[in-house]
């Protein structure tokens, strides 16, 4: 005798993704566009020396408001005035750059079916202080080029995971942010 309760599917979950889930916001943006927009806001305050702190209050998406409260301490080296009791401004720009990759390539391979075992992204830049400082002005005052490696283990074949590869390197957004010029638009209030 059959139960009066309708059976629900059990998700389909790769990778710890929700592949279900995101395939119905796939589809979801396909119909609606605007239910794509995202809004992203940070609040970065001065602590004292070289100390700041950022906050996040909400994100949007779709129109929609969703509140979510982070915050995150950021500091200097010693060497450059801080005290080095957090990680600084550049630390945090390749981790939002590797973190942005790392679900790039779980969500990919979890798309195709593929389980991953590991996966690791090292990434390195030089900065010349020389621009920083304004000593020379003909020297760049960030980054001319960032490498990286990325390490990853899993049941896809060597071609799939090329494909995953060339598929994030298309979509990451901090990749493209870093990647292409971004307009940035200042404005500045004295108070």
């Amino acid at each position: 005798m059959m139960s009066a309760q309708t059976k629900t599917a059990e998700p389909t979950i790769v990778n710890g993704i929700n592949v279900d889930e995101l395939f119905a916001l796939i589809d979801d943006v396909k119909r609606e566009p605007a239910k794509g927009k995202t809004n992203w806001h940070v609040t970065t305050t001065w602590q004292g020396q070289a100390r700041s702190r950022a906050e996040i209050e909400s994100y949007g998406i779709g129109g929609q408001n969703v509140i979510r409260r982070f915050a995150f301490d950021i500091d200097e080296p010693c060497e450059l005035g801080g005290s080095n009791r957090f990680a600084n401004p550049q630390d945090h720009l390749i981790a939002a750059l590797n973190a942005c990759m790392t679900v790039g390539y779980v969500a990919q391979c979890a798309v195709r079916g593929i389980a991953l075992e590991s996966l690791a992204i090292e990434t390195h830049g030089e900065i010349d202080l020389r621009g920083f400082l304004g000593i020379d002005p003909a020297v760049p005052q960030g980054y001319e080029s960032l490498n990286f490696t990325v390490r990853i283990k899993g049941n896809g074949t060597n071609e799939q995971f090329a494909e995953v590869h060339k598929a994030v390197m298309a979509t990451s957004p901090n990749f493209f942010n870093l990647s292409q010029p971004v307009v940035l638009n200042p404005v500045l209030v004295i108070e």
